[in-house]
Parts: structure tokens; C-alpha cells; sequence
């Protein structure tokens, strides 16, 4: 059983708490073993939403080791960090999170928390891309990463915001559990991919899915389950049971791109994946989809 604590302050966004939150509580429904608990200063806090929430456990003198500590982002952040009770949890932050002994976990502005405490010293990490100079005002040393989902210091993680959050919750339930499981979490959640700590924070995994077609979701489907199969658009429409034509333009008037650039567009994330895994060139291209090395640098050229 591992302990997963939301640190709560005056204002959180209600979505960075419930997404992660629904996460974790969705994989030990799978089969994992997390305990969620809720910290605040008082017993009670209003969300951003106006919305209380009650029976919240006060800040403890201790945390055992492996505790994975999660700070949700606030509204009005800056500002709202300079409250009494942000001053209190940083404070409690401080003295009672060692990274050798718990993780830490922030959404969109609870990184400004954490670098109010002190935990982002030195540490690569992110924030929602409007607070990226708070975060640096607070912490002229910390290493902030623009344009990234999350990121992954040592046992420092910080996401973007908001939905990057959900991705988060899930990179840490493939590491504290397992990947299949993180897997079948995301699956129930109807999240198309879990992103990664390399990805922009404006993924290409998540372009040209703003639409409602079921047949065009599941083509997208196919194709960024397996970008390196030979997709044509004839094995796609068979497989969600329309006419090779009819796909053809439904691809184009809701995803706004054709089948074969929409699958250029994924391999070539997946090829910048594998490279950032150590893989070379060559290797990186042939397991991506492409043909060879010289194949993938078109497509960088190209912008696909």
C-alpha cells in the first residue's frame, strides 16, 4: 500500500485534484494498492470553483517513506501563494518532504508551491506556460522547461496543468505500479494516449482529435496504436466499417488532415520518442514506421 497525499491550499482547481485523483482511485480498482488521503491547513478549503470541500486531515508529523505527495494548482496563484495558509504549507513542505525518502508530484501552479519550499532547487521541472516566469521568480535556480506535458526529476515530477495532471497520474502509476495497468487505467478514463515527459505540452498525439466522428476516432485509434504498420486507408475503413472513399473525407472535413499526413505526423513523434530513448537514427526510424533514416529526415524537413 502506498500512501498518495493532495496537498490542498485555499482556491485549488478542483481538476487538478479529481483528474489525478480519479486516476489513482481507477487503478486500485485494477488490481493496485494506493491510499488517498487529503492535507490541508484546517480541516475544510474551498476550491476554485466556490465549491467547499470538508474533511481534510491535518498536515502530519510524519510520512512514511515512499509517500508520493501531490500538489494541485490554485487560482490566482502567485497572489494566492502569499496567503497564510500557503505560507503554512510551504512551510510544512519544507521540513516534512525529503525526495530521497517521498515523491513529489505538482499540477500546473502547485509548482510554485514547491519552489516556495524549496523542493524545486536546482531540479529540472514545469509549470502551466503562464506561470513559467512565477516559477522562475520563485526559484531562480530551478531549471524550468518550457513547452513539456511534465517532467521528471528524480523523484520531482511537475506537469503543465490541468489535463497534463491526468498524464502524470498516469506516468507515476506505470512506474509505482505497472505500465499494462496504467494502460487499462487510461483505457477507462478515455484518454487516447498516455503522453510522456518528452512530449510538447501541445502534443501531436492529441492533434486533430477535436471532433465527435466515431469512425474517424477510431481510425486515429489504430493508426497511434501501432504508427509503425502499414496503414492504408482500405485496411482503415474496413476496420470501422466504412467505404475506403467515404473515410477518405470524413478524415479530411473532421480531422482536417489526410489519412497518410495524419500518420506521418505520428511516427514522426514516435521516431522523436525513440530517439530521446538513446535508440539511433536508423533504429529509431525503422521502429517508428519509417523505411530508413533518410525517410524521417524528409518528414522533419517537410514538417510532418
Amino acid at each position: 500500500m502506498r500512501e498518495v497525499c493532495f496537498v490542498l491550499t485555499p482556491g485549488f482547481l478542483l481538476l487538478d485534484l479529481a483528474g489525478p485523483a480519479e486516476a489513482f482511485r481507477i487503478a486500485n480498482q485494477f488490481g493496485a494498492e494506493f491510499a488517498l488521503r487529503y492535507l490541508g491547513v484546517g480541516d475544510s478549503v474551498t476550491s476554485s470553483l466556490g465549491l467547499p470541500l470538508g474533511g481534510l486531515e491535518p498536515l502530519p508529523d510524519t510520512l512514511a517513506d515512499g509517500t508520493l505527495l501531490v500538489i494541485p494548482g490554485v487560482t490566482g496563484s502567485a497572489e494566492a501563494y502569499d496567503s497564510d495558509a500557503a505560507r503554512q504549507l510551504a512551510r510544512w513542505l519544507a521540513t516534512h518532504v525529503d525526495p530521497s525518502r517521498h515523491l513529489l508530484a505538482t499540477v500546473c501552479s502547485g509548482a510554485l508551491l514547491a519552489a516556495r519550499a524549496g523542493l524545486l532547487a536546482g531540479r529540472d521541472c514545469t509549470t502551466h506556460h503562464v506561470h513559467l516566469e512565477h516559477l522562475r521568480q520563485f526559484d531562480a535556480s530551478a531549471k524550468v522547461r518550457e513547452n513539456r506535458v511534465f517532467v521528471e526529476d528524480g523523484a520531482v515530477f511537475s506537469s503543465a496543468g490541468v489535463t497534463a495532471g491526468i498524464d502524470l497520474a498516469l506516468h507515476l502509476i506505470a512506474r509505482l505500479a505497472s505500465p499494462a495497468l496504467a494502460r487499462d487505467v487510461a483505457r477507462h478514463m478515455v484518454v487516447y494516449f498516455r503522453r510522456s515527459p518528452q512530449d510538447p505540452e501541445l502534443s501531436p498525439w492529441l492533434s486533430h482529435r477535436n471532433h465527435l466522428h466515431p469512425a474517424v476516432h477510431r481510425a486515429q485509434d489504430l493508426i497511434a496504436g501501432e504508427p509503425e504498420q502499414a496503414w492504408s486507408v482500405e485496411t482503415l475503413a474496413e476496420a470501422v466499417h466504412v467505404s475506403p472513399r467515404h473515410l477518405a473525407r470524413l478524415f479530411r472535413q473532421h480531422a482536417g488532415v489526410s489519412v497518410h499526413d495524419y500518420q506521418q505526423q505520428i511516427r514522426l513523434a514516435r521516431a522523436r520518442q525513440w530517439l530521446a530513448a538513446g535508440l539511433s537514427r536508423e533504429k529509431a526510424a525503422l521502429s517508428a514506421g519509417f523505411s530508413s533514416a533518410r525517410q524521417l529526415g524528409r518528414a522533419e524537413r517537410h514538417g510532418a
